[in-house]
């Protein structure tokens, strides 16, 4: 109508067709003064968001009646009307329309993008609901410092580990190896942003070294975050003495003798010699390197040798002690082990032969075991006939007892 003011449309509203354009900027200017409904009719779903990434806004009608949807965002401004976007932000696009749905994406979220956003249904009385969009930022940098690159064992060392810049707060694990360990968290927050660090206190041994030290951040926003440093552990060296000559066998009078020193540790020890524990070094023994040969042993070298070695770390040693044996030690022990096995022979024959017997016995018993007489069958040999012998074995005792009283 002339002369009629227009009335002002919502901030952020642009052009659109020019007969369109008076109707939009009239309902747009009536959504200031519209109250909030139960949303009864509506049908939306909070929205979680990766910074960066493509959050997706919802507004549904359950029982359309071909009313009009719009979406607004947390200021109030109209970023969709129907199919028709007023807000000059292109991030926004439209991805459905329809009577019973207005679906919106929202591309390269970022924090100022977070809050809520409303869904409106122009109906009698009109309705209204909101979606939460939180938007979830990485930790931007993930680093480990430690207190000494290189340790010495049985030192405890400090470990840091520092998450910048996330939302929410990141929780930071420990591992050595596949071991967890527990350290110590700190929590700052600067603005939105919070920036986390862990302490993690390692008394370190030599088997730790080479071993990865693994900073692990468990954060919504990112998966498999982790960062590692490897440890680098200095300890003194290990010391072994291994016998060469004779394998395994007696170090007797006249024979030769040969061993060897290896020693390992970090650094590599430079510094290696052999000695005679409480007693000089036999003349005719001979060193060389980490090699040490008597080439005719006798009585006089017996005594416990021990090689040293050393590193900048420190001292460590091996001994061995050598007992020197007669000449024929081997042999003594050869012909005591014949007579043993004679010994056990004659006494596995003896055994058989005693079992033999006893079979022999046994069988012997059996077969003549009919011949033995009961006490009654006895008096069949006296008798003359076999009448008599019957009487005699039924009743001869008691005959025999009734004599006896007949003459009392």
């Amino acid at each position: 109508m002339a002369g009629r003011a227009q009335p002002s449309g919502p901030a952020g509203s642009g052009g659109g067709a020019p007969g369109l354009l008076p109707l939009l900027l009239l309902l747009l200017s009536a959504a200031a003064i519209i109250p909030r409904g139960d949303g009864q009719n509506l049908v939306t779903e909070d929205v979680t968001v990766v910074e960066g990434d493509v959050a997706t806004i919802s507004c549904r009608v359950k029982n359309s009646d071909d009313s009009v949807i719009q979406l607004l965002n947390p200021n109030r401004q109209t970023i969709y009307f129907r199919d028709f976007r007023p807000l000059k932000d292109s991030r926004f696009q439209l991805v459905n329309f329809s009577n019973s749905e207005l679906r919106v994406s929202l591309t390269n979220v970022s924090i100022s993008d977070e809050g809520r956003y409303f869904c409106q249904l122009y109906t009698d009385p009109p309705q209204e609901i909101y979606t939460t969009i939180t938007v979830l930022v990485p930790p931007r940098n993930l680093v480990i410092d430690i207190e000494k690159e290189t340790a010495v064992e049985g030192e405890e060392i400090e470990l840091n580990c520092t998450a910048m810049a996330s939302r929410p707060a990141t929780t930071i694990r420990w591992f050595k190896g596949n071991k967890e360990l527990t350290g110590k968290s700190e929590v700052e927050r600067w603005s939105d942003m919070y920036t986390v660090t862990s302490q993690l206190l390692l008394k370190v041994g030599r088997e730790d070294d080479g071993v990865p030290v693994i900073c692990l951040v468990d954060h919504p926003a990112v998966k498999d975050l982790q960062t590692q440093r490897y440890l680098e552990v200095m300890y003194k060296p290990q010391v072994r003495v291994s016998q060469n000559y004779p394998l395994q066998g007696l170090t007797r009078e006249g024979e030769p003798l040969e061993l060897t020193c290896t020693a390992f540790g970090k650094p590599q020890p430079t510094d290696m010699r052999w000695l005679r524990v409480d007693d000089e070094m036999p003349q005719h023994v001979v060193v060389s390197g980490s090699n040490l040969l008597i080439s005719n042993l006798n009585k006089t070298d017996n005594g416990t040798y021990r090689c040293e070695a050393s590193n900048a770390v420190g001292k460590s040693h091996a001994d061995y002690m050598l007992f020197v044996y007669d000449s024929r030690a081997g042999e003594d022990g050869a012909i005591r082990s014949v007579d043993h096995a004679v010994v056990g022979g004659v006494v596995a024959v003896v055994v058989f032969a005693m079992l033999c017997l006893l079979i022999i016995l046994g069988r012997y018993f059996a077969r003549h075991k009919g011949t033995y007489f009961t006490h009654e069958a006895k008096g069949a040999d006296d008798a003359a006939d076999a009448d008599t012998a019957i009487i005699n074995a039924e009743g001869g005792q008691n005959n025999s007892e009734e004599k006896k009283e007949y003459f009392i």
